[in-house]
């Protein structure tokens, strides 16, 4: 289906919202970047928005930004979240659970990458593996009840990365142990991120319950994400390059809010900019490499991450 039968010529945006009055969307990484300018769409549209972040000063100072936009009476929230620390996670959900009745999508948006150097979680996991793939597959299945019982959706922001790097789960070597390199160790906890939301497709499909699950990438977008994690060299490629190549943040956010809203929406698919190798342009299906949709691994890494996270899904 092309993007132009799907969603018009212009691909999805904002301006197909009808009003979100009475929903709630709970956004990791939403102080900053392209999960900030989601939360500023369905905002605008009447939503409540959970933001789940590990800084508390920049939450504050981002919803008092999103206040003085639409009013002090927006209801955007803050729950402190560290990816990183899995006891962080269970007690952000926990809170979550008792003050959050409904959650009509989980939007999966926060991640680290390029990270210079080997860096080892305080669970002992390579550090962007644990933070987007991990800390999610956690706080998915601790929301994950309540999401149903909203008949509600989550999100996976991937990234096109997941095709570039091994184009495999490296089993034997989760850490990189042997041969650490900032760019197949992002790529890896990408493509785990993807594969979990396919194999999490399927095993919903299976049992009948009513959540959907979508996956979606925000091409080449100009957000903070490099700021933190990467080499001074590859900060300097890409403030430069981002200048020419890429698009807003707030365009980068358009996938993810689709995802969060949009009715008709495919099984087994990629979303995102259309445009110059999937980095910009009209929001559609992208292409999809067979990697992703790779069922014995995928649940190969589903029971790895059941174990590693100690959480038994019911599915």
């Amino acid at each position: 289906m092309t993007t132009k039968k799907q969603f018009g010529p212009k691909g999805w945006t904002p301006e197909q919202l009808d009003s979100l009055a009475g929903k709630t969307y709970v956004i990791t990484g939403a102080n900053a970047g392209a999960g900030f300018e989601a939360a500023r769409v369905l905002l605008s549209k009447g939503a409540t928005v959970v933001m789940m972040n590990r800084n508390t000063d920049k939450s504050a100072a981002a919803i008092a930004t999103l206040k003085q936009e639409f009013g002090p009476d927006a209801d955007v929230t803050f729950v402190r979240t560290d990816l990183a620390v899995l006891d962080s996670v269970r007690e952000a959900a926990a809170e979550v659970l008792e003050k959050v009745p409904r959650i009509d999508a989980l939007i999966c948006n926060a991640a680290i990458a390029q990270v210079a150097k080997q860096e080892i979680s305080a669970d002992g996991f390579e550090s962007q593996l644990g933070v987007n793939h991990f800390g999610h597959f956690l706080l998915c299945g601790l929301l994950f009840e309540r999401i149903e019982a909203s008949s509600g959706r989550i999100v996976v922001v991937g990234s096109n990365a997941y095709k570039m790097g091994l184009k495999k789960i490296q089993f034997e070597d989760l850490n990189f142990d042997r041969k650490y390199t900032a760019w197949n160790s992002y790529a890896q906890s990408k493509l785990a991120q993807m594969m979990f939301a396919y194999e999490l497709q399927r095993r919903i499909q299976a049992a009948d319950k009513s959540v959907e699950v979508q996956v979606c990438h925000p091409g080449a977008s100009r957000t903070n994400l490099l700021k933190d994690t990467a080499s001074t060299f590859n900060k300097i490629v890409w403030s430069i390059l981002s200048r020419f190549i890429a698009q807003s943040a707030e365009k980068g956010a358009w996938p993810e809010v689709m995802c969060a809203t949009a009715a008709g929406l495919k099984f087994k698919t990629l979303y995102g900019p259309t445009k110059r190798s999937q980095t910009v342009g009209p929001v559609g299906e992208c292409p999809l490499d067979e990697c992703a949709l790779n069922r014995g691994a995928a649940a190969k890494l589903w029971t790895l991450s059941e174990q590693k996270t100690s959480l038994s899904w019911s599915l």
